[in-house]
Formats: C-alpha cells, sequence, structure tokens
C-alpha cells in the first residue's frame, strides 16, 4: 500500500469537509428562519466529525492535513455573497447547499474510483462522507 496516496486522498477528504463547514458558517450568517439554522448547525458538526476523523487517520502517518488555500476559501466566500446577494430565503439557501453536497459526492466517488488500493479505513471514511451528502441533500429538500 502505498502511504503517500492514502495521504492524498485523506488530504481532499480534510479540505472538503472544512469547505462544508467554511459555506455553512457563510450561508447561516444570512438566515434568520430558526429551523434552518439549526439544520445547518447539524450539517456543520457532521462535517466537523468527519474533520476530526482524518485528523485520526493523519496521526496513523505522522501527518497534518493540509488546509485549503486562502485563494479558495476567498472565491468560496464571494461566491456565496454573490450568490445570495438579491435572494436569501430558505429555498435558494437549501438549493445551493444540494448542489454543494453534490459536487462534493462526485469528487468523493472520483476518489473512490481511481484509488481502489487505499486502506480500508481511508475507504470507510470516504463512504462516510458520500453517506453523509446524501443525508444533506434529503434533510434540504425540505427547505425547497
Amino acid at each position: 500500500m502505498d502511504e503517500n496516496t492514502n495521504i492524498t486522498v485523506l488530504n481532499e477528504v480534510s479540505k472538503a469537509s472544512k469547505m462544508g463547514m467554511e459555506s455553512i458558517s457563510y450561508l447561516s450568517e444570512k438566515l434568520d428562519e430558526q429551523n434552518m439554522k439549526q439544520e445547518l448547525s447539524s450539517q456543520y458538526s457532521t462535517y466537523g466529525n468527519i474533520a476530526e476523523k482524518v485528523n485520526e487517520l493523519y496521526q496513523k502517518y505522522g501527518k497534518i492535513p493540509d488546509d485549503s488555500p486562502i485563494k479558495d476559501k476567498m472565491m468560496s466566500w464571494m461566491g456565496i455573497q454573490m450568490n445570495t446577494i438579491n435572494n436569501t430565503s430558505n429555498s435558494h439557501i437549501a438549493e445551493i447547499l444540494i448542489q454543494g453536497n453534490t459536487m462534493g459526492i462526485i469528487k468523493t466517488q472520483k476518489l473512490i474510483n481511481s484509488n481502489p488500493q487505499v486502506e480500508e479505513n481511508v475507504k470507510t471514511l470516504l463512504n462516510d462522507f458520500i453517506t453523509t451528502s446524501h443525508n444533506n441533500i434529503e434533510r434540504m429538500k425540505e427547505f425547497l
């Protein structure tokens, strides 16, 4: 097993979970409705749990996850600001989150398909991420 492959894959999951947390933070600032805020808080915690699992697996290799480049964080923030400038309804926020989760599922599935040799615990984490994203989408449908 190539240790670098596991680290590379873990790094991508780390970035995706942190991106989810950051996006939720940006979007939460725009909400007034409590049910949606509570749902986003729950999703934020779920992404936090995935990030913790990534960190635990990283320790096995004596590494720490890379942080997303500041450019990516700024692009995400700007995209959310532009996308919500005229519409901060629950429906619109749910749509943004559904799109983000869908992109996360696609990227993670590609990681699974292109790295079949990753260790089983890394593969389990990838599948957990996909399951979490599917669950997030289903919960967001209620707000459409």
